[in-house]
């Protein structure tokens, strides 16, 4: 065979699988990317999802720990001015 019939046959291969490559691939790979950007948007969502889930969780257990520090103080308070009633000297009649 003659290299100068080869060539143009071998450029022509690879001139068309190269074309047919880029446009079979090309759909593919744009494709494929938007696909990665939805999951990379969607974990992102997702970790602010997240972190808003745990500020509001955050944010209830702290109401919660204030509401039991306040009765826990009025507890307190009640326990004291009990102990400080039995104290205190009675008469005989019971009145104080």
């Amino acid at each position: 065979m003659d290299w100068e019939n080869i060539a143009p046959m071998i450029v022509a291969v690879v001139f068309t699988l190269t074309v047919g490559g880029v446009v079979i691939l090309r759909p593919i790979a744009k494709r494929i990317s938007e696909l990665l950007e939805l999951y990379a948007r969607d974990k992102h969502a997702g970790v602010e999802g997240d972190v808003h889930h745990m500020r509001d969780l955050l944010e209830t257990m702290n109401a919660r720990l204030q509401l039991m520090e306040d009765r826990q103080d009025f507890t307190e308070r009640l326990i004291g001015s009990g102990e400080a009633r039995q104290a205190q000297p009675r008469d005989h009649d019971g009145a104080a």
